[in-house]
């Protein structure tokens, strides 16, 4: 049985949020943190507050936002997971493609973004917000199952679409409503791993 393992970036994949970092050097934590938090809660949809939240970094040179992002922790194992597993692995993200690449390569899998439009050093705008459910149907004409991470209520839809859902509560708890979808819920590292291992 072929099959692919999705996960999300901020907070499962890495071991801190991507977005409040690259405010908190930027001047702009508050703000961010507060979009943030009421997104991974659901109380705002991911698309009004990434829009929100992207206008507010707009004045930072992407290259400037992009070094910022190369250099959020990663959580180990499941990097060693992931490389170990890197044909069959991706990163779904609803974070900005040219913000994300360089922190992409260290993770060495596929990506699904949000994609930015750029003018030189500046970001002009969104090209496209990515919609995780898209990415997982994708991914249905070429594996036998499906294998999703999160922990943030726009994981919901990758969760919903795939054959086996995992909620993922390593830097916070997931949602309610992951828990709820979920078949596993795990809050450590160590766990995750080896529910992807003996799937």
């Amino acid at each position: 049985m072929k099959t692919a393992y999705c996960f999300d970036l901020d907070g499962t994949v890495t071991s801190q949020e991507i977005l409040p970092l690259i405010a908190e050097k930027t001047g702009v934590a508050e703000e961010i943190a507060l979009l943030t938090n009421l997104t991974i809660k659901g109380v705002i949809p991911f698309e009004s507050s990434f829009k929100l939240r992207v206008k507010l970094l707009s004045s930072v040179p992407v290259s400037i936002v992009r070094d910022i992002a190369s250099s959020v922790k990663l959580q180990n194992k499941l990097r060693r997971f992931i490389r170990d597993n890197r044909r069959n692995s991706y990163v779904v993200t609803g974070n900005l493609d040219v913000w994300i690449e360089s922190l992409a390569r260290r993770i060495g899998c596929h990506v699904f973004s949000s994609q930015a439009l750029c003018e030189g050093d500046s970001l002009a705008g969104i090209a496209n917000i990515l919609d995780k459910r898209d990415a997982i149907r994708s991914l249905r004409q070429r594996y036998d199952r499906i294998v999703a991470v999160g922990d943030g209520m726009n994981d919901a839809p990758m969760l919903e679409e795939a054959d086996v859902a995992i909620a993922y509560g390593g830097v916070h708890p997931p949602v309610e409503t992951l828990v709820k979808i979920a078949g596993f819920v795990t809050y450590h590292e160590d766990g995750l791993c080896n529910i992807l291992s003996t799937l």
